[in-house]
């Protein structure tokens, strides 16, 4: 595909859970989108400017010690817990799954991605399914940035 914000959207958390099982090496970036990232291919060290080999972005395979959990509440999981970057970043940056190739670890040791393959936007409706996937749990958590500002 190319770099463009023309993708399929998911519409739903059980779509997107579909699309983890069937696929290795997927990841969730919440940016302005594959036209824009995928021009330079590189992540900004917010603190230093300190140029990054590959883009921010979050792994959505499912770990080993999930063992027989729900692979719908993994993905729920992995979208929720960056849930507020819209909210930080500007109301134009949204999710987007990319397959790529990992280079190494940005400064809050998430995986730095190159040899992006966009494939799909997340549809705003899934993070709200996120929202109440995590919020049925018996022990509920917050998103990782939990203080306010």
């Amino acid at each position: 595909m190319s770099a463009t914000d023309d993708l399929p959207v998911v519409h739903t958390l059980d779509d997107l859970a579909g699309l983890v099982e069937r696929r290795q090496g997927l990841y969730v970036r919440w940016s302005r989108g594959p036209a824009t990232d995928l021009g330079d291919v590189s992540s900004t060290d917010e603190l230093t400017g300190v140029p990054l080999p590959g883009l921010s972005a979050n792994p959505l395979d499912v770990e080993t010690w999930w063992q027989d959990r729900s692979v719908k509440l993994w993905v729920a999981r992995r979208l929720y817990d960056y849930s507020h970057l819209p909210h930080e970043k500007g109301p134009d940056v949204r999710p987007w799954v990319l397959a790529g190739r990992e280079t190494g670890r940005g400064p809050d040791n998430e995986p730095l991605v190159a040899d992006c393959e966009p494939l799909c936007w997340i549809d705003t409706e899934v993070i709200e399914a996120a929202q109440r996937e995590v919020a049925r749990q018996e022990h509920a958590w917050g998103p990782l940035r939990r203080g306010g500002r």
